[in-house]
């Protein structure tokens, strides 16, 4: 007589792990810990992935070439200017006139607060910081494209736009307060 067989255990999954398995062939990921969207209880944390391939700013907190304060201050930085840009347009000439067109859209005072907010940036930070932040945050290049764009090429160039855009946003770090000056001159913050 045939012996029944047995059942073999199943793996057990965790429901919890919701991270993409297949990823696209030229997908650059960092894992990152963020408050469970789907959790019963309040603080729940989960690991998910984050593409950090056209996002040098989330590229370098991953590789830890800058800590949280920084990574805080450059994504403050990058919300203004999204506010900021998103205001009147100049009128086109070349276009054709329509009746019935658009209306402007009036500027907002979190447009306003957030020019204000560039503004002082850009006299703490001197006009090569803070075009050096905006090739960075804004426009997405990277160290080597920020030399080329200058004429300068080499390693030690590189080197050097790492480290005054580190400076820089140590400075933005104190600027929107999520930093604390070290020498006891502590300046206000614009949050």
């Amino acid at each position: 007589m045939p012996r029944a067989k047995r059942s073999r255990p199943r793996k057990a999954t965790l429901a919890h792990d919701r991270r993409a398995q297949d990823l696209p062939l030229n997908s650059e990921v960092a894992s990152v810990e963020i408050d469970d969207p789907l959790a019963l209880e309040p603080g729940e944390k989960i690991v998910a992935l984050r593409s950090i391939r056209n996002d040098p700013l989330a590229r370098l907190h991953s590789h830890r070439h800058i800590d949280d304060a920084q990574y805080r201050a450059g994504r403050a930085f990058q919300d203004d200017w999204e506010k900021a840009e998103r205001g009147p347009r100049a009128v086109d000439p070349t276009r054709e006139y329509v009746d019935g067109g658009r209306a402007r859209e009036p500027i907002t005072e979190r447009q306003r607060r957030a020019v204000l907010r560039l503004n002082t940036i850009e006299r703490e930070l001197g006009a090569d910081g803070f075009v050096l932040v905006h090739e960075v945050l804004v426009l997405g290049l990277t160290m080597e494209q920020v030399g080329l764009r200058r004429g300068l090429r080499g390693q030690r160039w590189k080197d050097y736009f790492a480290r005054r855009f580190q400076e820089c946003l140590d400075r933005l770090a104190l600027i929107y307060g999520f930093a604390i000056a070290r020498g006891g001159a502590q300046r206000a913050s614009l949050r």
